[in-house]
C-alpha cells in the first residue's frame, strides 16, 4: 500500500499547505486522487464545520481568501459537489498538478504513487485588468 502527500504551493513553488494519505493503491488515475483529495479536505472541515474551508475549489456561496473560503455560515459541504468543480476546474485548467516532476494533464492518467508519491496542485488566478 502506498502513501501519497498532497501539497498545495504557489506558482512560484512556496509551501501553503500538505496532508498525508496512507493505506491507497499503487496506482491510481489523476481522478481518483482528486476526488480522494477533495473526499479528504471536506472529511476535515465536516468533522468541525466553520466558516472557513481550506481546499482546493470553493465552495458555493463562500468568498476566497487568503490560503481559503469564507462562508457565509458554518456548515458541512458536500465532497461530491466539491469533487465534481475540482475536475472541472482541472479541465479549465483552474489549478494544475505534478506527481514527482512531471505535470499531469489528464485526468485519466493513471500515475504510479511508488515512483511518484508526492502530488503537487498550483491554483492559477486569473488576472485582473486584461
Amino acid at each position: 500500500m502506498a502513501e501519497v502527500t498532497f501539497r498545495d504551493e504557489t506558482a512560484t513553488g512556496a509551501p501553503v499547505a500538505e496532508f498525508q494519505v496512507a493505506g491507497l493503491p499503487a496506482r491510481m488515475t489523476a481522478r481518483e486522487l482528486i476526488r480522494l483529495r477533495v473526499r479528504e479536505e471536506v472529511a476535515r472541515h465536516n468533522a468541525r464545520p466553520s466558516d472557513r474551508f481550506t481546499g482546493l475549489v470553493r465552495p458555493d456561496d463562500a468568498e476566497a481568501e487568503l490560503n481559503g473560503y469564507r462562508l457565509r455560515e458554518a456548515r458541512r459541504i458536500d465532497w461530491e459537489r466539491q469533487a465534481d468543480i475540482a475536475e472541472r476546474a482541472f479541465l479549465r485548467n483552474g489549478f494544475f498538478m505534478l506527481a514527482g516532476d512531471r505535470q499531469v494533464e489528464d485526468l485519466d492518467e493513471e500515475i504510479d504513487l511508488g515512483a511518484d508519491p508526492d502530488l503537487v496542485f498550483v491554483k492559477l488566478v486569473p488576472l485582473a485588468g486584461g
